[in-house]
């Protein structure tokens, strides 16, 4: 049943307790995220909060934690007070209109920073909030998107992160008495920065960046200087997270090769670094320290929905702490993708995971297109693609031109006016495997998220006689209106990829979906949250309408209660049951036909 595999839960967004061997986490067991332990009896919650846990971070002694809850899916988070019994003993920001994201306790765990849009749509200030008494300060004004890192050693100044386009960030360092921030010198030329480590000398530290190369590597830095030190960069993938021993002796980081995760460690003072051998396949998130000799982390695989592992470096072995991503009722059914390539339509290799259960032939097909569009689909478990593999179905999940994690160049392939190259990728995708013999080329349907959404919308309206049927969840049906209806933070950095109102709005026109609706011809299952502060409801309104009125064969779903994701349990039960229903019905009976 469909149900096996959408109830599986995961622990991700683990946090070790400070002081203590403590693992904490956020899960869905309860039927939304909230704040879990893992104790020797099993998995114990911490939170019953009435909506889901966006994020949250303990105190540096471990007796408080900060949590960060949003209004049904809006992403509109308020921060909130626990003791260490995990209740609410204070409500932080009270200021639901607004957003906050948390950017940590200061070194003596007196006080918190945040950012918020309190004074105007677009703008995120900076604020530090005395957790005692409550009392806000303002300690920084920003005309744009800011996000606080975290505080130096001295609890004096901070770091915090200024995106200014999709993809790059500038980094700033604030005096928080003066109220004065300056660019920290490294931040010369557009480039990402991320995953900043500080030493406890509060002279600099290290992180990963694309400074001045196509990949992500691992550096390290002053606060003074414009110079990169270069640790470890390795030619073709981006290095993902770090982290640095309590000693400062060694550093952990992960290297994204291709969508799945290795891992490695730095030797400080050898300046020399290995991979680890046996790493368990799959995605690892959340890697910190428990000690100067042992790792942790989560791992996420197709087979494996969220745990939590730790690496001992002495034995140089893993082991799974936790089991909450185990089913017995689906574990001998779950598929292992095959990570393969095609050619597209001017010669780029394009990859794409590929799953498929037994030999039999004629075989119909759905195409997963992921959002971002700078995101990347990864070697994780997704629930529906498992259930369609064992119920005969090949599911491709592709990383079109634009995808990250293949470096700078190949994100960069599908700005602005060459937004249609990564469409033509999913037709060329269809193409060759519709030249496969295990495929039935007449029943290749298609889905997507977000900006998926609108892959999934586009690809039926410029090549309508690929596809057999669609889904698209949250996706967007016009650029400009897009643009026009989003949060105004984010319309500036949205514009670095799609093109601006101002000079583009001829090519939106071009390419719209809505404009073009008339040619889908296929069943289309269209899905939305009221709540949605990304992606407003209204591109799903404004093209169902359109397609109702000619008689198209169209269906909308709106959940009240979500937002830009679907994060209740319930929600996710009824729109993934609903997708693999709806493919059933029009890809296996296509299916079928052809046999």
């Amino acid at each position: 049943m469909i149900l096996d595999y959408l109830q599986v839960q995961s622990a991700y967004q683990m946090k070790v307790v400070p002081g203590q061997k403590k693992w904490t986490f956020l899960s869905k067991i309860s039927g939304s995220a909230q704040l879990w332990s893992w104790e020797e009896s099993g998995p114990v919650q911490i939170t019953s909060l009435p909506d889901r846990v966006v994020e949250y971070d303990h105190s540096p002694c471990g007796t408080k934690t900060i949590v960060g809850m949003d209004c049904k899916g809006d992403e509109r988070q308020q921060l909130y007070l626990l003791n260490g019994q995990g209740e609410v003993i204070a409500s932080l920001t009270n200021s639901p209109e607004h957003f906050h994201y948390f950017g940590g306790w200061s070194p003596n765990g007196e006080k918190i920073v945040w950012s918020s849009n309190r004074r105007h749509p677009r703008c995120f200030d900076l604020f530090v909030q005395d957790v005692a008494s409550g009392v806000i300060e303002e300690v920084f004004a920003y005309d744009g998107r800011c996000v606080p890192i975290g505080w130096l050693p001295d609890g004096k100044q901070i770091v915090f992160s200024v995106q200014e386009t999709n993809i790059d960030n500038a980094l700033y360092l604030l005096d928080v008495q003066t109220k004065t921030a300056s660019r920290l010198p490294i931040c010369s030329v557009p480039a990402r920065f991320q995953s900043l480590k500080m030493t406890a000398d509060g002279n600099g530290g290290y992180l990963v960046t694309d400074r001045g190369e196509d990949t992500m590597g691992l550096y390290r830095f002053t606060f003074d200087s414009p110079e990169l030190e270069r640790i470890v960069h390795i030619p073709g993938w981006d290095i993902e997270e770090i982290v640095l021993s309590k000693d400062e002796q060694q550093i952990a980081f992960t290297t994204n090769e291709g969508g799945i995760s290795s891992l490695s460690l730095y030797s400080v003072p050898e300046r020399t670094y290995e991979k680890v051998e046996g790493t368990p396949f799959g995605v690892i998130q959340s890697l910190s320290w428990l000690s100067d000799e042992q790792l942790t982390f989560t791992l996420k695989s197709p087979t494996m929905p969220g745990d939590i592992w730790t690496y001992t470096l002495a034995a140089k072995a893993y082991e799974q702490i936790t089991t909450i991503g185990r089913s017995e009722a689906i574990e001998q059914t779950l598929v292992t993708p095959e990570l393969k390539t095609f050619r597209s339509f001017d010669g780029l290799e394009v990859p794409y995971f590929f799953y498929s259960k037994g030999q039999a032939r004629n075989k119909p097909v759905v195409i997963h297109v992921h959002g971002g569009p700078e995101s990347q689909i990864r070697a994780e478990y997704h629930p529906v693609f498992q259930y369609l593999a064992n119920q005969g179905f090949i599911v491709v999940a592709p990383n079109v031109r634009g995808s990250m994690g293949y470096g700078r160049t190949y994100v960069q392939l599908d700005d602005k006016r060459k937004r249609m190259d990564s469409v033509a990728d999913l037709a060329w995708l269809a193409k060759d495997l519709s030249n496969q013999e295990e495929v039935n080329g007449h029943a290749i349907g298609i889905m997507g998220r977000s900006y998926g959404g609108f892959m999934v919308l586009a690809a039926l309206t410029h090549y309508p006689d690929l596809w057999a049927a669609g889904v698209d969840i949250v996706g967007i049906s016009h650029f400009r209106t897009f643009l026009e209806n989003t949060g105004e933070w984010r319309r500036k950095l949205r514009e670095a990829e799609y093109g601006s109102l101002a000079e583009d709005s001829e090519f939106f026109e071009e390419i719209a979906p809505l404009n073009h609706s008339a040619r889908i011809n296929v069943p289309l299952l269209v899905f939305h949250g009221r709540n949605d502060t990304r992606v407003p409801v209204s591109e799903a309104e404004q093209l169902v309408a359109d397609m109702k009125e000619r008689g198209q064969l169209v269906d909308l779903h709106i959940f009240e209660d979500e937002g830009h994701m679907t994060e209740k349990l319930e929600n996710h039960i009824t729109m993934n049951h609903k997708i693999s229903e709806f493919f059933l019905h029009h890809l296996a009976n296509s299916h079928s036909e052809e046999e």
